[in-house]
């Protein structure tokens, strides 16, 4: 196994964007693309080392840019959620550079078009769900830890897309009233959709380097155990 990091700079509304195609230099052909979408702070080594855990598991992963190349927040910033946040109010601009996004993972010599999936944290989480909710040709999408309501714009009549939630039940950005309102959302979409719930599990709970109990945001590692062990299977399922 020889895992290989490859910078991507790609075109989308606003753009340009600077994704990481991740994948094994071993193969002999193209494999099944999973589309890993950050959390508030944007593209980071966390997400570029998820990224080749997902090619260990034999997938083309791809790390997305929806905020800009150059366009990166740490913790520490005065404002770290400000990309995100201009993104919020317009889920619309989102969904269309998510929609850029994934024509990228599509058109990487590793990846077969046809067998595509999306994974994503927090607000990756939600960009998740959006393109559930607008019917992007994906097989599936996993949301870690999301944030559920819905954008302004309506569903896609019928969702294609198998889902999986994994969801921290302590989560304060996602309580249960949220998370139920998400389930009732999927059953009417006619999504095939599992939410894997974890008791006492806040926010972040595959984070690391969570650590901000005051605000709901730990992390959890019998949580982040399991819910990477549901994803795996939940590919494995849609991929074979």
């Amino acid at each position: 196994m020889a895992i290989e990091r490859s910078v991507i700079i790609y075109d989308g509304p606003g753009g340009p964007f600077e994704g990481l195609a991740v994948r094994d230099t071993d193969w002999n052909g193209p494999r099944p693309g999973v589309m890993l979408v950050p959390n508030v702070l944007g593209p980071k080594e966390m997400d570029f080392v998820n990224a080749e855990r997902l090619a260990g598991l034999g997938y083309a992963a791809f790390v997305a840019d929806v905020y800009g190349q150059g366009n990166r927040a740490t913790r520490t910033d005065d404002d770290p959620a400000r990309f995100m946040n201009a993104l919020n109010a317009d889920r619309a601009m989102l969904r269309d550079r998510l929609l850029a996004s994934l024509e990228t993972l599509k058109g990487l010599d590793a990846v077969d078009a046809e067998k595509t999936a999306i994974t994503g944290y927090c607000f990756g989480g939600k960009c998740v769900l959006d393109l559930i909710r607008c019917g992007a040709d994906i097989a599936g999408g996993v949301s870690f830890h999301g944030v559920y309501e819905p954008p302004a714009f309506p569903n896609v009549a019928a969702m294609t897309a198998k889902v999986l939630v994994c969801h921290g039940w302590d989560d304060p950005l996602a309580p249960a009233e949220a998370t139920v309102a998400l389930a009732r959302e999927l059953t009417e979409g006619g999504a095939d959709w599992q939410i894997h719930a974890y008791g006492h599990t806040g926010h972040g709970f595959t984070d690391k380097s969570a650590n901000m109990p005051e605000r709901g945001v730990t992390y959890q590692p019998d949580a982040d155990r399991r819910c990477w062990q549901a994803m795996r299977n939940f590919l494995e399922e849609l991929f074979g």
